[in-house]
């Protein structure tokens, strides 16, 4: 049975998730998801009531149908041979380069006690930790990214919106093939993006500002217990 697992994304700025390229990837940031969400499953991101597009607390941002994982030196491998794009640029006049979400380069790896190497990006040494805590990467070619204009839940659906860090995971089979349904009947094209980030990065942007805000979000993620799949992580 496909799960489904929720979340809120305070400022969505194109990188977690990254949308681009016809590829939906979850490379940063909702290590516990990471882990734990297979192929099958869905992730859905909600909107905040401090976003900067106003209060979309009961909005969905975007949602992927996982339809590959691989470890994070996996998807390493896999953009440099197949989706370059995917690799930060932080000095690219293309506000989607610079929201790369490939940032972790595992090609200098000279034992199993090395690091990968911290790529100018989206996140800091702040996040190291946690980002690294996920040790997986999802993707979809089958998803809805609406990023600035998001869509209203309905309100049988409003109990998917996760208030607060962490996440929620503890949906029936029911609930989910509503969600399912909701969304298929929107009548958008899987892949296409209806929106834009709400936020872009900016050129030669070390974003400290995201760094402790991101890496509080996810070390909450990682401390909260909202379903059975939590409480054992």
């Amino acid at each position: 049975m496909s799960r489904l697992f929720s979340y809120r994304i305070p400022y969505d700025l194109g990188s977690a998730p990254n949308p681009f390229w016809k590829l939906c990837t979850l490379a940063i940031c909702k290590p516990i998801i990471r882990q734990h969400a297979e192929v099958g499953d869905w992730v859905v991101g909600t909107g905040s009531a401090v976003s900067p597009i106003g209060d979309i607390s009961d909005k969905v941002v975007y949602a992927m149908r996982v339809t590959q994982k691989k470890t994070m030196q996996g998807y390493d491998e896999f953009t440099r041979s197949e989706l370059p794009q995917k690799i930060p640029l932080m000095t690219s006049k293309d506000s989607r380069r610079r929201a790369g979400d490939s940032i972790y380069d595992y090609s200098n790896l000279h034992d199993a006690k090395s690091y990968p190497v911290l790529l100018p990006s989206i996140h800091n040494e702040w996040n190291r930790k946690t980002d690294l805590k996920g040790q997986y990467v999802l993707l979809s070619d089958h998803f809805f990214y609406f990023g600035d204009q998001p869509v209203t839940l309905p309100d049988a659906l409003l109990g998917i919106v996760k208030k607060g860090p962490g996440h929620k995971a503890n949906f029936d089979a029911q609930y989910i093939n509503h969600f399912i349904d909701w969304i298929h009947g929107l009548g958008y094209q899987p892949g296409k993006l209806v929106g834009k980030p709400q936020m872009t990065v900016g050129r030669e942007d070390s974003c400290s500002i995201c760094g402790p805000r991101d890496q509080y979000e996810d070390e909450a993620d990682l401390r909260e217990a909202d379903s059975p799949i939590d409480k054992h992580c």
